[in-house]
């Protein structure tokens, strides 16, 4: 990683950060500057700020420059746990632990690559590092994930998740017990002002609008099983959302506060979410397809230790 420390002139005062800093980093475009600052790498006096931030003279800003990501993608022979595949989509059931796409940290053993190794014609289709990848799970996510395999099907899908007609819902343990039977979280998620790596909620007019809908399905003592449906996807929106009402999904270390919370009866790998149902209309027949994933076991284990416990 390289890093970079500048400080603004006086000349300089009230240019937008992203051109000033493209100008004082010329190995980088004004579109991978943008892009280092979306991702949570710029930092002025030691917070994250938007492109269209004015800079003032004497401030300190401090850029991080990842290596660049190799342009092509190795495929791995790796199993998949195939629930359907035709000649237009795969559908698969990705297990807790496996990244889908390569990232920082996770260069192989990624589910993208797996696709790759199994359908050589995704290469290509969407990007050439997240081949035929519509959308994606986080690593500690288990459950459905449809892929296109070809690109007449790749903008099918994903015409399909900004009409917000592809249906995906989830099952989640989530701490503390929810009093409402069901409702709605409509706020906007963007990247944390002062955290890179984790996503927020943000005032209206600054986030990306996510909306997601949850339902009781059964408490326990410090615990709550919740049905939840995504109408957006937003990274991390079921976490973030969760969190927002005071209920982090059990296991989720990143948003689970610092507030004491009863620990888990049983170790416990992963996020306990899991991505149950999926349902989208067929690129090429235009028939709705609908799959189901039963829970994990490692999940299964968890309701029955909470419910021993009740």
């Amino acid at each position: 990683m390289d890093v970079k420390r500048l400080t603004v002139d006086a000349s300089a005062a009230g240019a937008r950060l992203d051109r000033w800093l493209a100008e004082r980093v010329p190995e980088l475009s004004r579109a991978r500057v943008q892009a280092l600052i979306e991702d949570g790498r710029v930092r002025v006096e030691g917070r994250a700020r938007k492109a269209s931030h004015r800079v003032a003279d004497g401030e300190r800003v401090e850029i991080e420059i990842p290596p660049p990501a190799p342009e092509t993608l190795e495929p791995e022979p790796i199993a998949l746990a195939i629930v359907f595949e035709d000649d237009a989509v795969l559908v698969v059931d990705k297990p807790v632990g496996m990244v889908v796409h390569p990232g920082a940290g996770h260069a192989s053993g990624t589910l993208a690559a797996a696709v790759l190794a199994h359908a050589p014609s995704t290469a290509g289709v969407g990007g050439p590092r997240r081949p035929g990848v519509v959308h994606r799970l986080d690593k500690d996510t288990s459950g459905l994930l449809v892929i296109a395999k070809t690109a007449a099907a790749y903008e099918s899908l994903t015409a399909q998740l900004v009409a917000r007609t592809v249906t995906r819902r989830y099952r989640a343990i989530v701490h503390g017990r929810v009093a409402p039977a069901a409702g709605v979280v409509d706020k906007p998620i963007g990247r944390h002002p002062h955290d890179r790596v984790r996503m927020a909620v943000l005032p209206r007019g600054r986030g990306r609008p996510a909306v997601t809908r949850f339902a009781v399905l059964e408490r326990f003592a410090a615990f709550t099983e919740v049905d939840v449906r995504l109408e957006t996807g937003r990274t991390h929106q079921i976490r973030v959302h969760m969190a927002s009402l005071g209920h982090p999904v059990a296991g989720d270390r990143i948003y689970g506060g610092r507030t004491a919370r009863p620990p888990l009866p049983v170790p416990f790998e992963g996020l306990a979410l899991h991505a149950a149902e999926l349902a989208f209309a067929h690129p090429v027949t235009e028939r709705r397809l609908e799959f189901g994933s039963p829970l994990p076991a490692r999940m299964v284990r968890l309701l029955s230790h909470l419910r021993n416990e009740g």
